[in-house]
C-alpha cells in the first residue's frame, strides 16, 4: 500500500531510503539519530561532516553504508514550543523536502519516523496528524511506498473520544458475536434445520410466485443476537420467507438479492441488468462503480490506498479476488454504504462479521459516514489490527 504505518526499528528496513530525524549539526545524537549513525557506521558520519549541516524544515541526502537502504535522507525537525512558531510550517516541510529528495533521487520506498516527536517535544497527536497529511498530499500526485515506523505504541495514539467511541461499539457488538465453536455450529445447525422446514412450507402454502422464484433469507450472518433475535430454543430467529416477484416488492421499489435486501430506489432498475450483475465479478463491480461515481481510475486507486500496479492487475484480470483489506479499501473509497459495501465484499468471497475486531470498526466508520482510509487505518492500527490497502 502507498502508505504504510508499521512498529518496527528503522535501522532495519528493507526499502530505498530512510529518514533521520536529526540535529541541525547532521554529526549525530540520541533517539532515532544516534541509532542511525551506529547502524550505518563511520563512513555516514564522514560524508555528514561534509554536509556542512542543515536548517530546521530542510533535508539532505547520503549513502546508507552499513544499513539495508540505498540513502538516508536527515532532516531537522522544529523543537515544540507551544505552536505559536511555525512549528507545523516547519515540520510539513520536513516531510515534503525528505520525499521531494526521495524522489529525485528515483526511490520507490522510503520510511520515516514521527519527526519531532521524541526530545524536540511536539505532541504525538498533533505530529501523526501532519506526517499522515504531508504524506498523503505527496502521494496525491505521485507513485511511492511510504512507511511511517512507529517505535513503540506509546508513540502513537489516536484521540482519546474516537478510541472510547469505537472500543465501545465493539463492546456492544463483539460479546455478542462472539461465540464457541461448539455455538456457532449448533446454531448453524438449527437455522439450516429451520429453512428446509420453512421451504417446505412455503411451497406448499403458496407454490412458485408470478415468476416462478422465491426467496428464502436467513438470520443475519454476523451472528449477533441483537439483529437475528433468539428463538424459543435459544437459536437464532426463524427465517423470513418473502416472495422477490411480488407486485408488492415492485410496489415499494425492493429487490431481494441473495441474504440481504437494499432499496433500489425509483425508477426500479431493469429485471435482465439486475439478473445480469448477480454473476458480476468483484473487478467488475468495481470499474461499474467507478463509472457511476464519475470517478477517475488513480482517483479512486488512491484513494483507497492501493498501489497502481495491484490497480492494473484487478483491471485486466475479470476473475482476480483481492484481500479483504483491499476489497474494503475500495468500498470505502466510493463511498459505499453498508449494504453496498457486504455486496462488494460477497463478489470478492467475504462478509463481515461481529465475531471479528477488524470488522466491527469498519462497520463503525461506515455507519458514521467516515470513509476516510488512512483516517480508519489510524484506528485499526492503534487496535492492533490489520490496516487498509495494499
Amino acid at each position: 500500500m502507498p502508505l504504510k504505518i508499521e512498529r518496527n526499528d528503522i535501522t532495519k528496513m528493507k526499502v530505498d531510503a530512510i529518514v533521520n530525524a536529526a540535529n541541525s549539526s547532521l554529526l549525530g545524537g540520541g533517539g532515532v539519530d544516534g541509532a542511525i549513525h551506529r547502524a550505518a557506521g563511520p563512513g555516514l558520519l564522514k560524508e555528514c561532516i561534509k554536509l556542512n549541516g542543515c536548517e530546521t524544515g530542510d533535508a539532505k541526502i547520503t549513502k546508507g553504508y552499513n544499513l539495508p537502504c540505498r540513502y538516508v535522507i536527515h532532516t531537522v525537525g522544529p523543537i515544540w514550543s507551544g505552536g505559536g512558531q511555525g512549528e507545523e510550517k516547519l515540520l510539513v516541510s520536513c516531510y515534503r523536502k525528505s520525499l521531494e529528495l526521495a524522489k529525485k533521487h528515483h526511490c520507490e520506498s522510503v520510511a520515516f519516523p514521527l519527526i519531532s516527536s521524541g526530545v524536540y517535544g511536539y505532541p504525538k497527536d498533533q505530529a501523526l496528524r501532519v506526517a499522515v497529511g504531508a504524506i498523503r498530499e505527496f502521494l496525491a500526485e505521485n507513485e511511492m511506498t511510504v512507511t511511517l515506523v512507529i517505535f513503540d505504541r506509546a508513540s502513537y495514539t489516536i484521540g482519546e473520544q474516537l478510541f472510547d467511541s469505537i472500543s465501545e461499539y465493539i463492546d456492544d457488538r463483539y460479546a455478542a458475536g462472539h461465540t464457541t465453536y461448539y455455538d456457532t455450529d449448533r446454531k448453524q445447525r438449527m437455522a439450516a434445520e429451520s429453512l428446509s422446514f420453512f421451504r417446505t412450507q412455503e411451497a406448499e402454502a403458496q407454490g412458485p410466485d408470478d415468476f416462478g422464484l422465491s426467496e428464502v433469507s436467513g438470520p443475519d450472518n454476523s451472528g449477533s443476537p441483537e439483529a437475528s433475535g433468539p428463538d424459543h430454543f435459544g437459536g437464532p430467529q426463524a427465517p423470513e420467507v418473502r416472495r422477490i416477484g411480488s407486485p408488492e416488492a415492485f410496489k415499494s421499489g425492493m429487490l431481494f438479492n441473495g441474504m440481504s435486501s437494499k432499496p433500489c430506489g425509483a425508477p426500479v432498475p431493469d429485471l435482465k441488468d439486475r439478473i445480469g450483475q448477480l454473476d458480476e465479478s468483484f473487478s467488475g463491480m468495481l470499474l461499474r462503480k467507478i463509472e457511476e461515481e464519475g470517478m477517475t481510475d488513480a482517483e479512486c486507486y488512491k484513494k483507497a490506498n492501493i498501489d497502481r500496479k495491484l490497480f492494473s492487475k484487478i483491471r485486466s484480470d475479470v476473475h482476480y479476488r483481492p484481500s479483504k483489506q483491499t476489497a474494503i479499501a475500495f468500498a470505502l473509497a466510493l463511498g459505499l454504504d453498508l449494504n453496498e459495501t457486504k455486496e462488494m465484499l460477497e463478489k470478492a468471497g467475504y462478509a463481515l462479521s461481529h465475531s471479528s475486531k477488524f470488522d466491527i470498526i469498519i462497520e463503525y466508520f461506515i455507519e458514521q459516514k467516515h470513509y476516510d482510509v488512512f483516517d480508519i487505518n489510524e484506528a485499526l492500527f492503534n487496535f492492533d489490527q490489520p490496516l487498509l490497502g495494499a
